[in-house]
């Protein structure tokens, strides 16, 4: 399927590797010139390298970290007339709810709720002036169903998703449409690290901890970030223009819900 996107210019928070990383690649096939931002310039150089040498599009990098202002502005500055903006950054840290206090909440708000509303401040009115543009927020499986373990990820992303509620409704009308994907557990450096806490706790080997992971998703596997990044790069498409202010779950059926 064309896409309808080739020449457009995409924003990709967190795009060095995992989930953010198969939205960059996807969105590259599309014929989309990227910005792409992650906190490590060696893996976000290497990252862009290989995707201007697969996809021959226009990638900038912008090593910086976006739950600051400074990130924000060096983000906002090299984007330009950006048309698609995806929001991600990395998860909180798992525990339970006596483990944390007021700086941890406000870490978590600041990467998973404040920054994401910081870009889509910075960018949608040039979008809705343009009369065209894409925003997609990388949120969580959590926000449909809490999860115990991450009780801040589970804060902060209801948040962000409260606020793209009822923004993206008031922005719908000027061909912008802003759209939540609620990712499940994917074969990514996330999983390896909650996997690796229960094989601390359980002091089981690292294939039992996955293994015992996927016998819970009825699709019997973790996700891939290719399959992913597709489905991010169709919300991104001239064809999804009609989709406003959803919550898409890729979990596997993770979560066990009638809607």
């Amino acid at each position: 399927m064309d896409l309808g996107i080739k020449g457009k210019r995409a924003v990709v928070c967190a795009s060095s590797k995992g989930l953010g990383l198969g939205c960059a690649e996807a969105l590259a096939a599309a014929g989309v010139d990227l910005v792409m931002n992650a906190r490590g310039a060696e893996a976000l150089d290497a990252a862009a390298e290989a995707i201007r040498s697969e996809h021959g599009v226009s990638v900038t990098t912008v090593a910086a970290d976006v739950s600051t202002a400074d990130g924000q502005a060096a983000l906002l500055e090299a984007a330009g007339d950006a048309d698609i903006l995806v929001n991600n950054a990395g998860g909180p840290p798992p525990g339970m709810w006596h483990d944390w206090d007021r700086e941890d909440f406000i870490k978590a708000l600041d990467a998973n709720m404040l920054a994401p509303i910081a870009l889509i401040k910075g960018l949608v009115p040039g979008m809705m002036d343009r009369g065209w543009g894409r925003v997609v927020n990388i949120t969580s499986q959590s926000v449909k169903a809490p999860i115990p373990v991450l009780g801040l990820s589970n804060s902060a992303r209801a948040g962000l998703t409260g606020y793209v509620a009822g923004t993206s409704r008031q922005v719908a009308g000027r061909g912008v449409t802003i759209n939540n994907l609620l990712p499940g557990i994917h074969a990514t450096d996330r999983a390896d690290a909650l996997d690796g806490g229960v094989v601390k706790a359980q002091g089981i080997t690292l294939e039992e901890a996955r293994a015992n992971r996927a016998a819970t998703i009825p699709a019997g596997r973790y996700g891939t970030r290719h399959e992913f990044g597709a489905t991010c790069a169709f919300l991104c498409s001239q064809h999804a223009g009609f989709i406003v202010g959803q919550n898409l779950l890729l979990d596997g059926g993770a979560t066990n819900a009638t809607i």
